[in-house]
């Protein structure tokens, strides 16, 4: 019995007769094709979205646009790999009708189109939602890191300068020590460097240092806690227990069927205080006065739950309960909010101080001082998202006590304190995992996105558009089907 055996290669009717027989009608491609053909590129903020009136004739965006969106869903997301599938996978022929832009003009599109991509990503969001596969009741917030182009080597922070311009004042005060001992010696044995040689390191050294002096006071200068060299906006963080440059891309996640309602790429290094703007656009898109939201633990932030509160949403977070306490008119409200160094405000009845970040601090000891009363509360401190100066025992707050001054605030009839307790749902936690750290991994391990190919805040949000956008495609493909989301689009 012989092997199974494939065709003869020279028969002339190997082939089908049309690159369309190749493409079933439930393809993916399909999908895309049809998708990208209904945009208004004009709309969308595409540049160059019309032909130009004379010289060469440039590639149609919707056809560029085609080929990123397949590539995204196909772990394809090199322009130069792109540029390869043009030339060999039967369904890019298909999609591009045999056109095969070179990978400069393909990095090319990428780079000019970054708002327009977010653009497009938000487009067929409004798309899903009139199909009805968005619940807009819950949402789930979230944030990942992605690797950024850019090494730890070529990353500096205040304390990794000053450790280098040490290292180097050492090393130079030893060549220093060695081309004095080197001067006064007869005889230079052959494994040791000559003066000139010596004096040529010790050039390079201070170049060096200088450098890194530059860097240094940059830093001072422009109040920036860190300075990559490749990717000027991306920053050292915590990404998967070790430290790496990368970036922070937020997303909120609706409950429904896990489609992404917004993204966006930050450079934070937590999540704090990210709550309120993740929740208000996701409720602009969604077109809805109020949102539930569930977030994890790293988003604990009292001031941020509050303020979201207000705007009327209903915030879960993955904490153990607490209770805040308000005064309810706008001038206090707005002193105690804004700001870490806005004044504590004291109740003497009940023996708590708001602070300005609006926690209530319980004292760990009480202590009548030159006219102060000092309050600690080092678990409330350590979890708050503001930037007060710490103590070892938590944050120090100083409050006047002035009677008559106290006494007005306490008993201004206008002010009334208001007690919120926080109690997050324990079935909305059970689903927050599933809900959100879903399309994070399917994006990273399924879609092999889980590092960024581009540079800066805005290119790297418009290599994102592009990952979203394909990942929500494939999920209403896998609720809808092919043919159906065609069939809308008509």
């Amino acid at each position: 019995m012989n092997f199974i055996s494939g065709e003869c290669r020279n028969q002339i009717t190997l082939m089908p007769e049309s690159i369309e027989d190749y493409v079933g009608e439930d393809n993916a491609v399909r999908l895309i094709d049809a998708y990208i053909n209904s945009l208004n590129l004009a709309e969308l903020d595409f540049a160059k979205h019309a032909p130009n009136d004379t010289g060469r004739p440039m590639y149609d965006p919707k056809d560029l646009l085609k080929l990123f969106v397949y590539g995204y869903m196909n772990k394809v997301r090199s322009s130069r790999r792109l540029e390869t599938e043009t030339k060999r996978n039967l369904e890019v022929i298909w999609l591009l009708n045999k056109l095969s832009p070179d990978h400069k003009t393909i990095s090319r599109f990428r780079k000019d189109n970054t708002t327009a991509l977010k653009n497009v990503f938000r487009d067929f969001v409004k798309l899903c939602m009139k199909l009805g596969l968005y619940g807009k009741e819950l949402v789930a917030i979230d944030g990942s890191k992605f690797k950024a182009v850019n090494s730890k080597d070529r990353n500096f922070t205040d304390k990794k300068l000053r450790e280098r311009i040490a290292r180097i004042d050492s090393k130079i005060e030893e060549y220093l020590k060695e081309l004095e001992d080197s001067d006064s010696a007869e005889n230079v044995s052959a494994s040791e460097k000559s003066s000139e040689e010596i004096a040529q390191i010790i050039i390079e050294l201070a170049e060096r240092k200088e450098r890194y002096q530059s860097y240094s006071d940059e830093l001072v200068q422009t109040g920036e806690t860190q300075k990559s060299l490749t990717d000027p906006d991306s920053r050292l963080m915590m990404n998967n227990g070790k430290m790496d440059v990368c970036y922070n891309v937020q997303s909120s996640v609706d409950s429904k069927n896990k489609l992404i309602v917004e993204f966006e790429v930050t450079n934070n290094a937590n999540d704090a205080n990210l709550i309120t703007p993740m929740v208000e656009k996701s409720k602009d898109i969604l077109e809805t006065d109020s949102l539930a939201a569930v977030v994890d633990a790293g988003y604990d932030s009292v001031q941020d739950i509050i303020a979201s509160m207000e705007n009327g949403n209903d915030i879960h977070v993955a904490r153990t309960d607490f209770d805040i306490c308000i005064p309810t008119t706008e001038e206090y409200h707005t002193e105690i909010t804004s700001h870490q160094n806005g004044r504590c405000v004291y109740f003497a009845d009940r023996n708590i101080v708001l602070c300005p970040m609006g926690n209530v601090l319980y004292p760990g000891f009480y202590k009548k001082t030159r006219g102060y009363a000092v309050f600690y509360n080092t678990k409330v401190c350590n979890r708050c998202g503001c930037e007060c100066g710490k103590e070892k025992r938590g944050r120090r707050h100083q409050i006047p006590m002035l009677e008559s001054e106290f006494s007005k605030i306490y008993n201004d009839s206008d002010l009334f304190v208001k007690q919120i307790r926080i109690t997050p749902n324990s079935e909305i936690m059970r689903q927050r995992k599933s809900i959100v750290e879903h399309p994070f991994g399917t994006i990273k391990r399924n879609m092999d996105a889980g590092y960024c190919l581009t540079k800066g805040l805005k290119n790297v949000s418009g290599e994102f558009a592009l990952a979203f956008l394909s990942y929500n495609l494939k999920r209403a493909i896998n609720i809808l089907g092919v043919r159906k989301l065609i069939n809308c689009m008509e």
